[in-house]
Parts: C-alpha cells; sequence; structure tokens
C-alpha cells in the first residue's frame, strides 16, 4: 500500500462482491436476484479468459483505502472526490473467495487490525444498506457486468495509517476464519513526485 506523499490515509474494510452476470435495473426487494447476481455463469467447457474467471467469482475481502483530507476539501468545494479513492493500490482485495463459502453475506465478521491491534469488528447484519439495495441503486444507473467489484460499505473503527504500519484483515464465519479472505498489506510512503497540497 503505497501512501501518496501530504495524504491523510484511511482504511475501511469491505466485502467485495465480483459481479457474475449482467445486473440492470435489479428491484431494491429482489434478495434472490441480488444474491443471483453473484453466483458465477456455468460454462460446460470454458473458452474465454472471461468464462475462466467467472467460474471462481463470488466474494473478496477489500481494504477500501482513502486519502481522507483530499475527499474532505472537495466536499468542501462541491467537487467530485473521486480522486480520494483513485490513487495506485488504494483497493487491496483477497483472493476470490467462492459463493458456497459465505452461505449468508448478511451474516459474517469482518475485522481490520493494524499492528496487531483491533480497529474494526463487525457483524455485516448491521449493515445500513444490505446487498439487494446497493445493487439496485447501481444497477439503475448504471448496468452492471460479469467481473465487476462492487464494495458494500465498512463498520465503525475507520482510522488513519501512516507509513510502517501492517494492516490486517479478514472474515469470520461463525468464529471461524475464512482463509481465503486474509489480507496482509504493509504501508509505505510514496516515491512519486505527487504532493498533495490544500488550495
Amino acid at each position: 500500500m503505497i501512501q501518496p506523499k501530504g495524504v491523510n490515509l484511511h482504511y475501511e474494510v469491505e466485502l467485495a462482491l465480483i459481479i457474475g452476470k449482467q445486473v440492470k435495473d435489479l428491484d431494491a426487494s429482489d434478495e434472490k436476484g441480488a444474491l443471483d447476481a453473484i453466483e458465477s455463469e456455468k460454462f460446460s467447457e470454458p473458452t474465454h479468459v472471461l468464462q475462466l474467471l467467472t467460474l471462481s467469482l463470488g466474494y473478496a475481502l477489500s481494504i477500501d483505502m482513502t486519502a481522507r483530507n483530499i475527499q474532505n476539501e472537495a466536499k468542501k468545494k462541491g467537487l467530485p472526490w473521486d480522486i480520494s479513492k483513485g490513487f495506485d493500490t488504494f483497493l487491496p482485495m483477497s483472493k476470490t473467495i467462492a459463493k458456497a463459502l459465505i452461505p449468508d453475506p448478511h451474516k459474517i465478521e469482518l475485522y481490520l487490525t493494524v499492528n496487531d491491534e483491533v480497529r474494526q469488528n463487525d457483524s455485516t447484519e448491521l449493515m445500513l444498506f444490505k446487498i439487494p439495495r446497493v445493487l439496485s441503486d447501481i444497477s439503475k444507473v448504471m448496468t452492471l457486468e460479469p467481473g465487476d467489484i462492487v464494495i458494500t460499505g465498512t463498520p465503525k473503527g475507520v482510522g488513519p495509517v501512516v507509513p510502517g504500519d501492517i494492516m490486517r484483515a479478514g472474515i469470520r464465519i461463525d468464529g471461524k476464519e475464512l482463509e481465503d479472505a486474509k489480507i496482509e498489506v504493509g504501508v509505505e510512503e510514496s516515491k512519486g513526485s505527487y504532493v498533495f497540497a490544500e488550495t
């Protein structure tokens, strides 16, 4: 994880949905349709790279990084703040997780530690917006395609990291660690020329 110079870097652990089929104009009450959208396409004999990839799709764990001071300045000025999420390395992700390993994505525990100190640790039961609502809102604006990644929100405890810190994150289901969801990411200062300064 690279921290751009002058950036106040914050972590947000989130469940990532890897879309397996096209989703357009999904109704927010359609829970089956939302979860089926995460289900992988079935190919008897994959002949295409995308087909091979979608065979393993389902979920992943992500750490959504935010350049908080850039975001705050843009918000104050009424400007778009996509740059605050868009620097290189700003979305570390785990291996893909087979859908069958997460029977109910609304009943898993997400956690994140910084230097082995627990910073985030809560159940997805506490999500403000459940997966059907998230996919509905997005798919009414833009069509989701196989291979798209949607991240779903973060538990309380968001905060800063600095160069030298080590973030570790994962998922527990009924208290049991999900091996494919584990992430370990060290933070380093950028060696690039970009330096953020408020204007």
